[in-house]
């Protein structure tokens, strides 16, 4: 099992990358540390309670005391809390700034379709993708979220705050990775079924790999250039396969119900996080897709011959 394919897996919470997930491990760190603190104070109060002298019993049951601890120390501790938090996280809802780039990402049950919008913030021309994002390094990027269906909500723990795509409204999320490297996310909102296996990476790149990644994703898939990936093309198509996938250059497929699949070689897992991508894999998956993912929308195509399997495989790994 390839250990690049989920290089960031799994996503450690308590260790930022970028600027709008800082404030969120902070506040972590200070809210389990006042937990400690208060934890302390009410194991102390026992103590004494239980074992004290009789002097510091009575007033630790003095009445006048119990209602300033039991009302008031909770109060400060949590209004300083709440000012806390906020005053920490304001900068974590601010407005995008002008020509920032932007990505669509709209939650499906269950994985995810990402759509790298044009400068004008459309989807006319935009590039198309599936169950992982790109973003150049160093660079904050909008995230506009979505719903097809149900409720979901896109967490990448190391690079900012996990935010619901609600079905019918788009919701704005800015992320920044300050350092080159792979960042696992999940759906962090029950949504039915297999939503445990609905997990997505985040690829940060040096700017100029991610223009260059960027140029080559803007291309329709090349043709086969080998016997068994044509022989693949031909079982794709026979099969339907286009009725559900886009596979811009091929004819015939141009379904939306399902992954644009045109670039899918180049992808670092498949089924949303849950398998490294090769021949092997992909085989596997489109062989028996509920039995690995149990309720996802692809059906298992038992019909397929083995020979058929490894074909329509070296078709899909070929695109890149």
């Amino acid at each position: 099992m390839s250990t690049e394919a989920f290089a960031g897996w799994p996503p450690p919470a308590l260790t930022s990358a970028g600027p709008f997930a800082a404030p969120l491990v902070t506040l972590s760190w200070g809210v389990f540390a006042m937990a400690a603190v208060v934890l302390l104070i009410v194991i102390a109060a026992l103590v004494l309670a239980l074992f004290g002298r009789e002097d510091l019993k009575a007033k630790i049951g003095n009445q006048r005391l119990i209602w300033y601890a039991g009302l008031a120390f909770p109060v400060v501790v949590l209004s300083a809390l709440l000012i806390w938090g906020l005053s920490l996280t304001s900068a974590l809802t601010g407005e995008p700034e002008p020509g920032e780039m932007r990505v669509r990402v709209t939650g499906e049950m269950w994985w995810w379709r990402v759509a790298y919008l044009n400068p004008e913030g459309g989807e006319a021309g935009a590039v198309q993708s599936a169950n992982e994002v790109r973003i150049p390094v160093g660079e904050p990027v909008t995230f506009e979220l979505e719903s097809a269906d149900v409720i979901h909500s896109f967490w990448v723990p190391r690079l900012g705050p996990k935010l619901d795509m609600i079905p019918g409204r788009t919701n704005i999320l800015r992320l920044q990775a300050d350092e080159a490297g792979t960042y696992g996310g999940q759906c962090a909102e029950y949504c039915g079924g297999p939503h445990a296996l609905m997990g997505l990476v985040v690829v940060a790149m040096p700017r100029d790999e991610f223009d260059a990644w960027m140029a080559e994703q803007g291309e329709a898939a090349a043709a086969p250039t080998d016997a068994l990936a044509a022989q693949g093309l031909e079982v794709f198509q026979d099969n339907g396969c286009g009725a559900c996938h886009v596979v811009r250059g091929a004819p015939g497929a141009s379904g939306l119900a399902g992954p644009d699949l045109t670039h899918v070689g180049s992808r670092r897992t498949i089924g949303a996080g849950i398998l490294p991508n090769n021949r092997g894999t992909l085989a596997g998956w489109i062989a028996d897709s509920q039995g690995i993912k149990p309720g996802n929308r692809m059906p298992s195509y038992t019909t397929l011959s083995g020979d058929e399997l490894q074909a329509v495989a070296a078709y899909l790994d070929g695109l890149e």
